[in-house]
């Protein structure tokens, strides 16, 4: 348990932290569900759009530290091959 008033602070600040990141995790989460969906649905032009509206979140997600640069644009790498797969 925090005992000094700086630990106490941090505990704080770490809790509020985590609420707003477990958000922000929670809502790229939501947006690459959806064009999961859409793919698996097969239809491509839903799939398109959702892959337009998730990149903007995934980096915002990098910009606040919720998830590695590298992580997104493998994530955004792969998700765009697969949509691209489906007008093939």
């Amino acid at each position: 348990m925090a005992n000094s008033p700086q630990a106490k602070k941090r505990a704080r600040q770490n809790e509020r932290r985590f609420q707003i990141n477990k958000a922000r995790r929670s809502r790229i989460r939501t947006h690459l569900r959806r064009v999961e969906e859409a793919i698996a649905s097969g239809d491509q032009a839903a799939a398109a759009e959702a892959l337009k509206n998730v990149q903007p979140e995934l980096m915002r997600g990098v910009t606040k530290g919720v998830m590695h640069k590298n992580t997104a644009s493998r994530k955004m790498s792969r998700l765009a091959s697969r949509v691209k797969a489906m007008g093939a």
